[in-house]
C-alpha cells in the first residue's frame, strides 16, 4: 500500500512523544539558534534513514503478517527512543523544536537547507571513500557481466553510462533522483498552510523528475524520467541480443515494465507539481501536495495496487526497487556463480 514519508514520519513522531503531551500548553519558545537548527537537522537525517530502513523491512513479503508488522513497529519504537537519547533530546524537547520549525518560516528555511547540506555531505563523503579505496578492492565489488553487447547494455543499467552524473549506472541515478524528489515532496507536505513553501518544493520535485521542466534545483540534473526510460531501453536491448537466454528475456521484460511504471508515475507527479505551482491558495495546493508526496514515495518502492500483500513488477505496481530485484534475477541467469 502507498506509504507517505510524511505519514511514516508522523508515526516516528508519535512513537517519540508520550501520549497526551501534544495537548499540553506551553509558553511560545524563543526562536531556535543556528546551532540548534543544525542539531535538529542532523537528528532528522538520522530519523529519515531509520524510516527508510524500516519501510524496506515492512515492504518485504515475508514481513506482511500482522504479527511481524507489530514486531517491526515495536522495533521502530525502541530505535526512535534510542535515537532521541543519543541526540540528547527528551521527547518533549523534540516535539517543541519540531513545532518551532513548522511554525516559523525563517526557521523552516534554515532547517531545510541544513538537511539538504547534510545529505549532500554524506553522499560526497561516501563518494570520496569509494574513490580512496584500493583499485583491486573496488574492482572486486563490481558485478560480473557477460561478454559482448548483452553485457554492455546490462552494464549501462547497473554499472556506468556515458552521460549520467559521474557516469554512474542508469538505475543508480534514477534512484538518487527519486530520493531527492521524495525528500522535497515531504518538505512540501510539512507546510500545508504555506503556499510559497509548497510551490518552492514542488519546483524542486520537478527538477529531480525532469530538468527540462525545471532547470534548477537540488537534483543531479538528469531526472528520474530520463534515467528510468534509459533503464527500460537498455535492458530491452540486452534481451534482443541473439544469444540472450530465455531467462534474460523474461526478467528484462520485468525490469523494463517496472521502470516504465516509474516513468508514468514520474509524469503524474510532475503534472501535480505543475498544478501546485499554479495554485492560488494554500488550501488548493495542500491536497495536491499530499498526492504528490504519496506518489513520490512510490517511485522507488512501487505500490500494492491490488492489495495482495506484495508489490509486483507489473500492472502498474512496480517501482525502481522491483526493477532492481528483477535485474538481480536476470544476472543470476547469465552469471550463475557471481
Amino acid at each position: 500500500m502507498p506509504r507517505l514519508r510524511s505519514a511514516h514520519y508522523a508515526l516516528l513522531f508519535a512513537l517519540a512523544v508520550p501520549a497526551g503531551f501534544a495537548h499540553a500548553q506551553a509558553a511560545a519558545p524563543a526562536p531556535l539558534t543556528p546551532a540548534e537548527v543544525s542539531k535538529l537537522a542532523g537528528l532528522h537525517v538520522r530519523m529519515v534513514s531509520l524510516q527508510d530502513s524500516m519501510n524496506s523491512e515492512m515492504a518485504q513479503a515475508r514481513n506482511k503478517t500482522p504479527e511481524r508488522q507489530d514486531g517491526l513497529k515495536e522495533e521502530l519504537r525502541t530505535k526512535v527512543a534510542a535515537l532521541l537519547a543519543s541526540a540528547g533530546f527528551t521527547p518533549q524537547e523534540y516535539q517543541a523544536r519540531r513545532l518551532e520549525v513548522s511554525s516559523r518560516e525563517a526557521t523552516r528555511r534554515a532547517f531545510d537547507e541544513a538537511v539538504v547540506e547534510l545529505q549532500a555531505g554524506a553522499a560526497g563523503k561516501a563518494a570520496a571513500t569509494a574513490d580512496a579505496s584500493a583499485a583491486p578492492a573496488a574492482e572486486a565489488e563490481q558485478p560480473k557481466l557477460p561478454a559482448g553487447p548483452m553485457g554492455a547494455h546490462i552494464g549501462h543499467v547497473l554499472v556506468s553510462f556515458a552521460d549520467t552524473p559521474d557516469k554512474v549506472g542508469l538505475l543508480a541515478i534514477a534512484k538518487t533522483e527519486a530520493g531527492i524528489a521524495a525528500q522535497h515532496a515531504g518538505f512540501a507536505a510539512r507546510t500545508p498552510t504555506n503556499l510559497a513553501s509548497m510551490q518552492r518544493h514542488a519546483g524542486h520535485v520537478l527538477h529531480a523528475l525532469d530538468p527540462s521542466l525545471e532547470a534548477t534545483g537540488p537534483g543531479k540534473g538528469y531526472g528520474v524520467k530520463k534515467a528510468a526510460t534509459g533503464v527500460a531501453a537498455h535492458i530491452e536491448l540486452a534481451a534482443k541480443v541473439e544469444t540472450a537466454p530465455a531467462g534474460v528475456r523474461t526478467h528484462a521484460e520485468h525490469v523494463a515494465t517496472a521502470a516504465r511504471s516509474t516513468v508514468s508515475r514520474a509524469e503524474e507527479i510532475a503534472a501535480l507539481a505543475q498544478k501546485i505551482r499554479a495554485a492560488t491558495t494554500a488550501e488548493e495546493a495542500a491536497g495536491l501536495v499530499a498526492q504528490m508526496a504519496s506518489l513520490a514515495e512510490q517511485l522507488v518502492t512501487g505500490t500494492d495496487l491490488n492489495a495482495d500483500g506484495r508489490v509486483g513488477w507489473n500492472n502498474g505496481e512496480g517501482g525502481l526497487q522491483q526493477a532492481e530485484e528483477h535485474l538481480k534475477l536476470l544476472l543470476a541467469v547469465v552469471v550463475p556463480n557471481r
